[in-house]
């Protein structure tokens, strides 16, 4: 059974610890309880969706803004550069 850590309280994404399966219950540790059922295959480092998040919404992680949903995300689901825009490290956003 994977595990995921949620990292704050506030966060609506939790990051895997071991590679998950579609389909497989995923233990929800740290700042976060519970599990979800992933939907995707997810490979560890990546983060699972565990709050139904809408489309433009902002991706919490740590607490902070980490990117924007490009559209509405559902619990379990793989979250990663497919449907989020991130709004960390964007060098191509820099006025020049």
């Amino acid at each position: 059974m994977p595990r995921a850590i949620v990292l704050h309280a506030t966060d609506n994404v939790a990051t895997l610890l071991d590679p998950g399966q579609e389909g497989d219950a995923c233990v929800l540790q740290g700042e976060g309880t519970g599990q979800v059922t992933l939907m995707q295959d997810v490979p560890f480092g990546h983060k699972v969706c565990i709050v139904p998040t809408a489309a433009g919404a902002n991706v919490l992680k740590y607490g902070e803004v980490i990117g924007t949903a490009h559209r509405a995300l559902r619990v379990g689901e793989h979250t990663h550069v497919h449907n989020v825009d991130s709004t960390r490290g964007r060098g191509d956003l820099n006025a020049r």
